[in-house]
């Protein structure tokens, strides 16, 4: 493996100092962790976590390897990659390749041998914050000055960058009951695979697609994805939402779909100090009927104080208490902050997606003559 010397850099002035295991380059982002153990190859390929850089709590990161299989997108999405220790040895039936080969195949840079306790420390303790990293600059001042010259998280739109450029169908497995027009801010295929399996027909459309274009494809339910970015800068993607509020029309928003719909009802979002990343967050669900460990990716939340008495929160965060799902009183609409489809991360939440189908299916009974 390449023991180039590699050089990360905070825009607050911390570095670290440790070695290229990937691609050679320079690359800069918004720093954060992620806390699973397994799940590395989903996490390069999440589309949320475009223009980000990811740093691994886990130690020792690539031992199973990688195959097409988990792969979440088409493509890795962020911007670099740190680990405490990547892993030599590939042993998984199932690999088909290492980590190492995958990452410089698609040009990712990556470090290793940095002490990633004290990173996620830092973090923690001051926030996520803008970082570059690089194989070619190993100048301290240098280096953090263009951390600081790169663009920050806030008002950031992303969503166009990774969004599908064209329509297209994922078909449902058996017998189609339903049809859905998911709106692909970052999808996962996992979250497309769950309503599948669901017996539901996915209509996959650009992030920008108008209001009236949906309705007119006469779907059972509207699916809001994940994706990255401040969802406060999608005031036009927002207003389409809007507009399908009173459509009758199930709907249903995961992360930043949840987020956009928060807007969409009229309430302000916020960015977190560090987020929320990885598969181990327990959330409450309001009725008390119990506890969900999830998997999460998000920098941004809904501002409880600011949605309106027709909104109600369903679940929040037992960490920080931030709202982590919401439906309306009168409407079939729910969100949920966090990743049902996992991918990686416990399947404790799986149930919201029948939630969904529960709503189309009461909206389908209701239309049929008594």
């Amino acid at each position: 493996m390449n023991k180039k010397p590699a050089l990360l850099a905070l825009e607050d002035g911390r570095i670290f100092r440790g070695s290229s295991w990937a691609a050679e380059g320079e690359v800069c982002g918004e720093m954060v962790f992620n806390t699973s153990m397994t799940g590395y190859q989903e996490v390069l390929t999440d589309p949320s976590y475009a223009g980000q850089i990811v740093c691994m709590t886990y130690p020792l990161i690539g031992n199973y390897g990688v195959n097409d299989l988990d792969s979440e997108s088409e493509r890795p999405w962020v911007e670099g990659f740190v680990v405490r220790e990547a892993s030599r040895i590939v042993s998984n039936w199932r690999a088909e390749d290492s980590l190492h080969d995958y990452l410089k195949r698609w040009n990712i840079v990556a470090i290793e041998g940095i002490d990633t306790r004290a990173l996620v420390r830092h973090i923690r303790d001051k926030g996520a914050m803008r970082a570059c990293l690089s194989t070619i600059d190993l100048d301290d001042e240098s280096l953090v000055a263009k951390a600081r010259q790169s663009p920050p998280m806030e008002n950031r739109e992303l969503a166009s960058v990774v969004t599908t450029k064209q329509r297209y169908e994922f078909p449902a497995v058996g017998e189609e009951r339903f049809h859905v027009v998911c709106y692909d801010f970052g999808v996962k295929r996992n979250s497309l695979r769950e309503l599948a399996e669901l017996g539901v027909r996915t209509t996959v459309v650009p992030a920008s697609t108008p209001a009236s274009e949906v309705l007119a494809l006469n779907p059972d339910g509207i699916f809001l994805s994940n994706g990255p970015g401040d969802p406060a800068s999608m005031d036009n993607e927002v207003a389409e939402i809007r507009q399908l509020l009173n459509a009758s029309v199930p709907m249903f928003g995961i992360c930043f779909g949840h987020q956009l719909l928060g807007r969409a009802f009229g309430a302000k979002t916020f960015k977190l100090v560090f987020g929320h990343r990885g598969g181990n967050q327990p959330v409450k669900e309001v009725s008390g009927r119990g506890v969900e460990i999830t998997a999460h990716n998000h920098g941004f939340a809904v501002s409880a104080d600011t949605l309106p008495p027709e909104v109600e929160v369903t679940h929040i965060n037992l960490n920080d208490q931030c709202v982590e799902g919401m439906r309306h009183r009168t409407l079939p609409i729910i969100s949920v902050q966090y990743h049902p489809e996992a991918a990686p991360g416990p399947h404790d939440a799986e149930h919201h997606f029948k939630r969904f189908i529960s709503l189309m299916n009461a909206k389908i009974e209701n239309r049929l003559p008594n």
